[in-house]
């Protein structure tokens, strides 16, 4: 007897609606800043004087049509007026409320200590106060002042090892724009000692004039002049040959002659000029 197979019944399933799934951008909520301390250092101040120090020294503690006493506040847009009050927390007269005492700015022997409890006075000087961009005192700070000083030295002792290995020649062009004729009645360690000494005193000038290669130009004419292969005329305005008065040169307007000098023989006609100077020289 032969097996039936079983036959197999279709069900069928109603279609499945598709559901999507939106995935939401995930917002960042923003991080709150934290508020900005206030970076003024409460401790004892000291100012100074930058000009003349006479025994008593006054600023002016409150705007007048004589004595303009404002700072312009580039934030606000506008300029407010400053007071100094010792009873008040704010140099900003738009600050202060209630009664006012006016206090005085005095300088004694050059110099003013104001301590750290009086922040008030110590913000108008170090901020605020117009004679500070005027440069007629300033706030007294030890760190920067030994930083400047250290730049100064290290200024000082390249200006002096520069002027250790000039050879004589380059250390009497240095002095002569610096001393004039009198560096011809130098001698060698004569001119060797005052390079050093002018150095020291003045490093920014020397290594000015050492680096400048007009030096040698105007120390080459000057030394024409004083051997007389050149003249300059007594209004220095003219330089012309020593022995036949033939004119080389006018000095232009309100210039020194000779940097003009200097300049002249750097063109091509001031080059002929130089060669034949050399030649007289040597």
């Amino acid at each position: 007897m032969a097996n039936k197979k079983a036959t197999a019944k279709k069900v069928e399933v109603a279609p499945q609606e598709v559901v999507e799934t939106v995935v939401q951008p995930k917002v960042e909520t923003p991080k709150k800043e934290a508020p900005k301390k206030d970076e003024w250092v409460i401790k004892d101040r000291l100012y100074e004087l930058t000009r003349t120090k006479p025994l008593v020294f006054t600023l002016p503690t409150a705007h007048s049509r004589k004595k303009s006493l404002l700072y312009f506040d580039e934030k606000l847009g506008y300029q407010k007026e400053l007071r100094y009050a010792t009873n008040q927390r704010s140099c900003f007269v738009e600050e202060q409320k209630g009664q006012i005492v006016m206090g005085r700015i005095v300088f004694r022997d050059g110099v003013l200590r104001v301590p750290k409890e009086n922040v008030a006075l110590q913000k108008l000087l170090s901020l605020y106060h117009p004679a500070l961009k005027s440069n007629i005192y300033k706030e007294y700070k030890p760190a920067q002042q030994a930083s400047n000083e250290v730049d100064w030295i290290e200024f000082e002792l390249q200006a002096l090892n520069l002027a250790k290995t000039l050879s004589v020649e380059e250390a009497e062009a240095i002095l002569r724009v610096e001393m004039g004729q009198a560096v011809t009645e130098l001698s060698s360690s004569e001119i060797k000692r005052d390079a050093l000494i002018f150095a020291k005193r003045n490093p920014n000038l020397f290594l000015q004039l050492a680096t400048d290669e007009n030096t040698q130009l105007r120390s080459f004419g000057a030394k024409a002049v004083e051997m007389g292969i050149l003249s300059l005329s007594q209004d220095q305005r003219t330089f012309t040959y020593g022995s036949n008065g033939r004119k080389i040169m006018t000095v232009p307007f309100d210039e020194h002659p000779y940097f003009a000098l200097s300049a002249f023989f750097r063109t091509d006609e001031g080059m002929e000029v130089y060669k034949a100077i050399e030649k007289r020289l040597n």
